[in-house]
């Protein structure tokens, strides 16, 4: 997989919709338009009109998040089921702090969840359940703002825990239990699961051979057993339509957080260029079923084949972006 393949790929969907927030995400996101660059400044403008950004805005909450933050309130129908769902939303379609106020506000209420100011009570009974939030928290704020001074603190736990868990560069259990408990004063033997894409908010903290370990050892049990649903990247199905089809990119993205995740990914991603129609887009077909919590779409509607084509075309493209700079030639 080369940037020439992916420019290609890219550019297609850009040429096939003309959506603003289509062509904003391929230039700035895909393709690695500056965001200064004289190419965006219009585009963006109608992208933070758009009606995906202005339904973000309109469901938003009082506190800056989209309800609880990872705990779904059955009680309630909403369209965005938690915060963080709501957040990866805003990120996924291109947002940045510097737009309108959507992920600002969204800062503030995940600041206030870290420093309990907030309504929300992170805490349960389980030992592992707040270190593990308060993790899931930082990455989003890290997300947002990188290198925040707030998340420093869970930012050096969680390196210090897996420099120890992977000290002989292979992962141990022991070693990793005995660091969450020095860490956390837990006493489980089950542990919190590490906070890998936390850590590699700050790659350049990472050691290479650190993250090599990290690969090994949790991209290859997402490449042997699957990180969702048992999908896995040698059990791919005979064609690209299919309606599980989706989930498949939970373990593909879970591997392709680490640098060499070609090691895992590279027949998949043959397969996957294979699939591409003669158009170079691709189509997730009429019968895709979408896992609670979904927030990689395009459109509000998502009950046409175009807008399948554009889903399914930009989440490939992301994947593949990050492949191509984990995996460069």
């Amino acid at each position: 997989m080369t940037k020439e393949q992916l420019h290609k790929h890219a550019m297609a969907l850009y040429d096939f919709c003309e959506y603003p927030a289509v062509r904003y995400k391929l230039l700035f996101s895909i393709l690695d338009t500056p965001y200064e660059d004289e190419s965006l400044p219009a585009l963006r403008e109608q992208f933070l009109k758009s009606d995906i950004v202005e339904e973000m805005s309109e469901l938003q909450d009082e506190y800056g998040g989209w309800g609880r933050f990872r705990s779904k309130d059955y009680s309630v129908r909403a369209k965005i089921p938690t915060s963080s769902t709501g957040i990866n939303r805003c990120l996924y379609i291109g947002l940045t702090i510097h737009d309108r106020d959507l992920l600002f506000l969204a800062k503030e209420y995940l600041l206030s969840l870290l420093d309990g100011t907030s309504p929300e009570v992170l805490s349960e009974k389980n030992e592992r359940a707040n270190p593990w939030q308060t993790a899931e928290v930082c990455n989003l704020i890290e997300a947002i703002t990188p290198h925040s001074p707030e998340c420093d603190e869970v930012y050096e736990q969680w390196l210090y825990i897996a420099n120890c868990a992977y000290a002989g560069g292979e992962y141990c259990y022991e070693a990793d239990m005995a660091a969450q408990h020095d860490v956390f004063l837990t006493r489980e033997k089950r542990l919190v699961p590490m906070q890998s894409e936390l850590l590699l908010k700050r790659r350049d903290r990472i050691t290479p051979e650190l993250e090599d370990a990290m690969l090994r050892h949790l991209g290859g049990e997402a490449s042997i057993r699957g990180h969702f649903w048992d999908k896995t990247p040698d059990r791919l199905p005979d064609e690209f339509q299919n309606r599980m089809m989706r989930r498949w990119f939970h373990t593909f993205n879970y591997i392709n957080q680490f640098r060499g995740s070609g090691l895992y990914l590279k027949d998949a991603v043959a397969w996957l260029i294979d699939q591409a129609g003669p158009d170079g887009l691709w189509d997730w077909g009429p019968q895709v079923n979408d896992p609670w919590g979904y927030f990689g779409y395009f459109s509000c509607n998502r009950h046409y084949k175009h807008n399948r084509v554009v889903d399914g075309t930009m989440e490939i493209l992301n994947f593949l972006k990050k492949y191509v700079d984990h995996n460069p030639c």
